[in-house]
């Protein structure tokens, strides 16, 4: 597929997910159920908070229990579905602080933005737009986070580049997102199923990580890391070494 079929075929999948369909995910414990959040490290206080459907269960980790978020932040999701993330931010950066959810579903945005509107949270906003192209001015962030989004894009130095232009200097990114440790077999990495379960367009590691360098971060952590070979699609029980893992990584955009 080339780029624009990649995103196509990613919008519409989760236009079915926003719409009530079924899962854009494969694995029942990688994504597509309420409960597979709790697995990926939200608490049950966070899940109680959470006005009703902005869980889809579509994550693969939690980057904004991991953020360091304080009060006043300005905090931008890349990837924000139907808006979990933000509106967990959103409560702890309180009304001094502003969250910005950027997704490229036109279904996932109104969603979003439905919720926000019933559940009066002001200090939320939704955005529809690419995560390559953001539509959020330069330096006017304090934190970035994603949550096995940027798995998705096919042109990840692109998404990295964009997230260091709208942090301000000293800003963080946090993200939780896929990648590989092993080699994916030929039918997967063909597979359009498996590239919108974010199974098919995971880069490897440590090509990840030099990414995130080449676009000007430093202090580059990882923060956790664990096997989910669960998401691959016809995954079975039988033990071996994982070919991908759930990462989740800080990294920092130098004051000078």
């Amino acid at each position: 597929m080339d780029d624009d079929q990649v995103r196509r075929a990613v919008r519409e999948g989760y236009a079915r997910r926003a719409r009530g369909g079924q899962s854009c995910c494969s694995g029942p414990n990688s994504c597509g159920t309420p409960a597979a959040s709790r697995a990926l490290g939200y608490s049950e206080e966070e899940l109680r908070s959470l006005p009703p459907g902005a869980d889809l269960g579509l994550g693969c980790g939690n980057p904004t229990s991991l953020a360091r978020l304080n009060k006043g932040d300005g905090v931008l999701d890349l990837g924000s579905g139907a808006g979990i993330d933000c509106f967990l931010a959103a409560r702890i950066v309180g009304e001094e602080g502003h969250v910005i959810g950027v997704d490229m579903t036109p279904e996932m945005v109104d969603r979003a933005r439905a919720t926000a509107r019933s559940q009066g949270v002001a200090n939320v906003e939704f955005r529809l737009g690419e995560i390559e192209n953001l539509p959020v001015g330069d330096a006017t962030v304090d934190v970035v986070i994603s949550n096995c989004v940027i798995n998705l894009s096919p042109d990840k130095p692109r998404v990295f580049r964009e997230a260091y232009r709208v942090l301000r200097p000293g800003g963080r990114m946090v993200v939780s997102d896929l990648v590989l440790v092993g080699e994916l077999p030929d039918g997967i990495r063909a597979s359009v199923e498996a590239y919108v379960a974010c199974v098919a367009g995971a880069a490897k590691k440590d090509e990840y990580l030099a990414m995130i360098r080449a676009a000007g971060f430093g202090g580059i952590r990882v923060l956790k890391e664990v096997p989910a070979d669960a998401a691959l699609p016809g995954a079975s029980d039988e033990a071996g070494p994982p070919l991908i893992v759930s990462l989740t990584l800080e990294a920092t955009k130098p004051r000078i």
